[in-house]
């Protein structure tokens, strides 16, 4: 292959351009978590979701059929994920009957989230996991955060304890959870009854001291009213590394009128080509924390609550990930899953355009996959590897191709600060949610995929001497570049307004996957 001739770099812009400040060749703590594997551990990738909803919270269907759907449609786990607060309905959706023994004083008529959890919504999922032994059923719970918006929250494995800790997570933490009780009930103490976004913090902290490898914390469509800034971000994951890793970037709700439910008034409360804003937008916040150096990463799902407004959890959207088989059993256990999914080796994707991708970015016999770490001599040669496949036809029943590839690079100059050198004055840093730095550096069209021996398709594509440290993603779409109402004349993704009211057909339309992101550091 012919690489000057197959690829297409934007606006004359080299890799050089990218190259930011040289870190230390010594890896941080934090850094050797992400060191590249050197020896491939055996696993496999899994389809998923972790943000739906059935009758015990706002949703229309029995826990039931919201698992044989998603396995229908190809998921391999996903996480039953509703809202904290309060439960007004029995599981099968009826009015919780008057002889119900409510804990905790509840308002009238409502059983406390944290006593539905353990007692109801968690045995559900305990007997599902028995009829469904091939599939990984996770009980999460959507925490409404404290002073922002909803996140998915779970805690798997043995640390589960029947329910109870996900019961008592909710309990402390859920700003709907306005109830002070007996602390008998849950065993836990220092339940805060006031919302604040030091009670979020706390929430997100408490999960890392109590089950940094057993749990994770992820925003929920963090766009939709803007009550999540970087920030905030910057916070989360600053009290939670292990937990608080990544969003829901590309959110649910993609057969609604308003695409992902998102109706603000600002631009940055829309979605564009379905994506959140954070994410469509090459620059913007997600880029602007990939070049801290933060491994927060992007996921889809279906927030699935009805038939009618909405996709089957895995019908429309997925997020794959990269689970490790640590036993070698041909089994994936629930704590590897959530290593898998902090680990960022994963992508999202609508409408089934792609089922595999393999990206990667080498030197010599070392190379890393998504999620992980790099790290070079100044002025080494890098060899970036895209592999992708997709199915003759999605559950739409269309035929998909990709059209093109961008591949999006940004320097790594570092975290953020909070505060300024005195430790008390405000870094006014803190708060900047865009990166300049970022671009996209090369477009990859059908005519540069070429096809190996297994079915891939491929591109090579070399970065010479690479002097700054750097990440790489990934974003794909169905769509060329110009496409009327869709793409401009770079291929970014437009407000999903001027497409008017969505529809499926129009969801089906305009189809887009994203990596997560590779990060490649340089000594000085």
């Amino acid at each position: 292959m012919n690489t000057d001739k197959a690829l297409k770099v934007r606006r004359g812009l080299g890799v050089a351009v990218l190259l930011s400040v040289m870190v230390a060749a010594t890896a941080s703590a934090e850094e050797e978590r992400h060191q590249v594997h050197h020896q491939v551990s055996a696993g496999r990738w899994i389809a998923g979701d972790f943000h739906n909803h059935t009758y015990l919270t706002d949703g229309s269907n029995v826990e039931a059929d919201v698992l044989a759907n998603a396995f229908r449609f190809g998921l391999g786990w996903i996480a039953n994920s509703e809202h904290g607060g309060t439960s007004a309905r029995s599981p099968q959706g009826a009015a919780w009957p008057t002889d119900t023994l409510f804990l905790g004083n509840p308002p009238a008529g409502k059983m406390w989230r944290w006593q539905s959890l353990e007692q109801y919504s968690y045995p559900i999922i305990a007997e599902a996991r028995t009829t469904n032994p091939d599939k990984l059923i996770v009980q999460g719970y959507e925490w409404n955060v404290p002073t922002h918006e909803h996140a998915s929250v779970g805690i798997v494995g043995s640390a589960e304890q029947g329910g109870k800790a996900i019961a008592q997570h909710e309990y402390l933490f859920d700003a709907g959870d306005s109830g002070s009780t007996s602390d008998s009930y849950l065993g836990v103490t220092g339940k805060v009854v006031a919302n604040s976004h030091d009670k979020a913090v706390a929430g997100a902290r408490w999960l890392e001291e109590n089950y940094s490898k057993a749990s994770y914390f992820l925003l929920n469509h963090p766009s939709r009213t803007l009550k999540y800034s970087i920030a905030d971000i910057r916070d989360f994951n600053n009290a939670a590394p292990d937990v608080a890793f990544g969003f829901e970037g590309i959110p649910g709700h993609q057969k609604e009128a308003q695409r992902g439910g998102y109706g603000g008034a600002s631009p940055k409360s829309r979605t564009y080509g379905g994506a959140d804003y954070m994410v469509a937008k090459v620059g913007g916040l997600w880029d602007a924390l990939l070049g801290e150096g933060r491994h927060f990463y992007c996921f889809v799902n279906s927030d699935f609550h009805s038939v009618g407004g909405d996709f089957w959890p895995g019908e429309y959207a997925k997020s794959y990930t990269f689970a490790r088989d640590e036993n070698h059993d041909g089994n994936i256990s629930p704590d590897e899953l959530v290593d898998g999914l902090r680990s960022g080796n994963s992508f999202a994707v609508h409408g089934d355009l792609i089922s595999a991708l393999d990206f990667t970015a080498g030197h010599g016999d070392r190379r890393a996959a998504m999620g992980s770490e790099l790290h070079l001599d100044k002025g080494a040669n890098l060899t970036i590897k895209i592999r992708f496949k997709s199915p003759e036809r999605n559950n739409n029943g269309d035929a998909v191709a990709v059209d093109h590839i961008d591949l999006i690079a940004g320097e790594i100059t570092g975290k953020v600060a909070k505060f300024m050198e005195d430790g008390v004055t405000p870094n006014p840093n803190y708060g900047k949610d865009t990166n300049k730095s970022t671009r996209v550096v090369a477009t990859f069209a059908k005519k540069d995929f070429e096809v190996d021996e297994d079915g891939y398709r491929t591109i090579v594509y070399p970065v010479k001497h690479l002097k700054k440290a750097t990440y790489f993603r990934l974003r794909g779409t169905n769509l060329a570049s110009n496409t009327a109402n869709e793409t401009d004349a770079q291929g970014n993704p437009l407000i999903d307004d001027l497409m008017g009211g969505n529809t499926p057909a129009n969801a089906y339309a305009d189809l887009w996957f994203y990596s997560n992101p590779i990060f490649v550091h340089v000594s000085q």
